[in-house]
């Protein structure tokens, strides 16, 4: 059915967040819970604040915790959440107050497009969301599905001896579904509305109110993703954790040369290993571009990034020439291969101060420089981060600890404006790397240099607490828009088992 309009509607976003959290064992509402640093329902309400296809966004809460949100809200900056109201004892309930709450100033004979969507579902890809809304303009009621990977039984309950099955339906035809829902709101107010005159009415999602009381209203089907998970029991918030952490990010490329020119005019760069590699690439690139830049290393300014007063010293004096630093990079490190029980003390306290404490230091003395200019730390990991192996315990270790702290500072320092990010190349062509395993063949490895115009995008960009991978393929940038984010943070993840 095809459902014109004069002009695109409104679309708004209703988070339904009603669930208590009792199948994960919590006290406090699921969506309440932390993963990845955020309360679930922050990260659900940060993807549509990115959207383009959304206006604004009203928030279905469980009864005693709106103040929670409302604190959320502010604090994360969700300029798109225009209200966060109590939801009721049941979801049919609350999807009622929310169709009341979306009709509130609207003209006789308005309409509005309209997302329903779990608050427990953190993990929705832009492409879905653009998908339901397109789907709107020529349909007044779209669900999202995947297919279904496991047969489905149905089961019968014979007394004491059990369950029994009675049918195995067609697996082709089955669909799981997800969120979100979305509808004509006045589709899904008169769904609504003859319902209320039904005693027997109980429905579990809002697709199944229509397909039941408005029969001759199509629903269409949007394909979902597997990434797009719910989280409910108590497995679950482990694996969305995991997700979290392994999915990687795009890094938004500036315009054209103009624009870099435009946001590092007049910028300071600090660089830590910028003597040869990424760093000293980073710092040509942005010098090049009119950022002032202070590229230090051992090898040519002398600084030791494992000595706290030479980090000290550089920030001081790179902030005494300019009256500010705006970012900070960390790109120096130390590859020691080589069994654990057979690597001498000396050679493990250099990894450790080298590619762990340093960074530390790092971030500690940057803190007071980049909360002044709302700046940027930039550090880097390894491939290797996702899981140790043989012979390089120290190297993913340090390196797993980086990601580890780009997520806790982000989620620190989000209240003074400083944004931190990690950047993860893949096998790159740089002297340290060189110089563990010699020369390697010609188009193996990624160029320093493409790592070096990433982390310049990574530093414009307003991400933080994101991990960016640099692959040879640049999926960062050249990624199918029809991939989901789980396929990509798979791929990714089957790519790292080849890396170091």
């Amino acid at each position: 059915m095809s459902v014109p309009h004069a002009a695109p509607l409104r679309t708004t976003a209703v988070v339904l967040a009603g669930g208590t959290g009792q199948r994960v064992g919590l006290s406090i509402p699921k969506q309440l819970l932390k993963i990845a640093g955020k309360a679930v329902i922050e990260h659900t309400l940060s993807i549509f604040e990115q959207s383009d296809s959304i206006d604004d966004v009203i928030v279905l809460m469980a009864p005693g915790f709106v103040a929670d949100v409302e604190k959320i809200v502010t604090k994360a900056g969700l300029t798109k959440v225009t209200k966060v109201i109590e939801g009721g004892q049941t979801r049919n309930e609350t999807t009622e107050r929310a169709i009341s709450a979306l009709g509130e100033g609207l003209a006789d004979g308005e309409d509005r497009n309209v997302l329903f969507h779990d608050a427990v579902r953190p993990l929705l890809s832009q492409r879905v969301i653009k998908d339901c809304v397109e789907a709107l303009d020529r349909y007044e009621a779209v669900d999202v599905a995947i297919p279904s990977a496991d047969t489905i039984i149905v089961t019968r309950t014979h007394g004491s001896d059990g369950e029994f099955i009675t049918e195995v339906p067609d697996r082709s035809r089955l669909r799981r579904g997800q969120t979100p829902q979305a509808f004509k709101l006045s589709t899904i107010r008169k769904a609504y509305e003859i319902a209320a005159g039904d005693p027997t009415f109980q429905a579990t999602d809002d697709c199944s109110v229509v397909l039941r009381y408005l029969p001759d209203v199509p629903i269409h089907v949007v394909a979902g993703d597997e990434y797009n998970m719910k989280v409910t029991q108590p497995v679950d918030v482990f694996i969305a954790d995991k997700l979290f952490q392994l999915a990687s990010t795009a890094a938004p490329a500036q315009a054209d040369e103009a624009a870099y020119r435009e946001l590092l005019s007049g910028k300071t760069l600090v660089v830590f290993g910028g003597s040869y590699g990424i760093g000293a690439d980073i710092a040509a690139l942005a010098e090049r571009y009119g950022a002032k830049v202070y590229a230090l290393g051992r090898s040519t300014t002398g600084t030791h990034v494992e000595n706290p007063e030479h980090v000290d010293d550089a920030l001081s004096q790179a902030y005494s020439a300019t009256g500010r630093i705006d970012y900070v990079i960390n790109t120096a490190g130390v590859l020691r291969i080589g069994k654990l029980a057979e690597t001498d003390n000396t050679t493990i306290q250099e990894a450790l101060n080298v590619n762990y404490l340093a960074p530390v230091q790092i971030a500690r003395a940057s803190y007071k420089y980049l909360a002044e200019t709302k700046g940027q730390l930039l550090l880097y990991t390894s491939s290797s981060y996702t899981r140790g192996r043989a012979e390089y315990s120290l190297y993913s270790s340090t390196k797993a600890a980086m990601v580890n702290l780009t997520q806790a500072l982000s989620d620190e320092w989000a209240a003074d404006g400083i944004r931190v990010n990690c950047v993860n190349p893949e096998r790159t062509a740089t002297p340290m790397r060189t110089k563990a395993f010699g020369v390697e063949p010609a188009g193996s490895l990624l160029s320093s240099e493409a790592v070096a115009r990433t982390s310049l995008d990574v530093l414009l960009s307003e991400l933080t607490g994101h991990v960016i991978d640099v692959r040879q393929q640049d999926p960062t940038r050249e990624a199918s828009s029809e991939a989901s984010g789980f396929e990509q943070a798979l791929a990714s993840v089957l790519d790292r088992q080849e890396d170091v």
